[in-house]
């Protein structure tokens, strides 16, 4: 398994409704409202046979309500 983050823009006032969606749909470990550029980090985890590209465009830019998104992969947990 590997965890994916995918910081997420979401249009304005609805970052609690894509927060709720994506929770719902139970495909994400974590989801955390931000500060900054992004408005939710959602934390993934994902089997290795999965393809990260497929499961965000798939399984996260689907929700209404998100204008854009930023994936961050990662490799090794301290």
């Amino acid at each position: 398994m590997k965890a994916v983050f995918v910081q997420i823009k979401c249009e304005l006032g609805r970052a609690y409704e894509v927060a709720a969606a994506i929770a719902d749909a139970e495909i994400a470990s974590e989801i955390y409202s931000t500060a900054g550029d992004f408005d939710l980090l959602v934390k993934c985890y994902l089997d290795d046979a999965v393809d990260p590209g497929h499961f965000v465009t798939e399984s996260i830019q689907r929700f209404e309500g998100i204008r854009d998104t930023r994936t961050i992969m990662t490799f090794r947990a301290f």
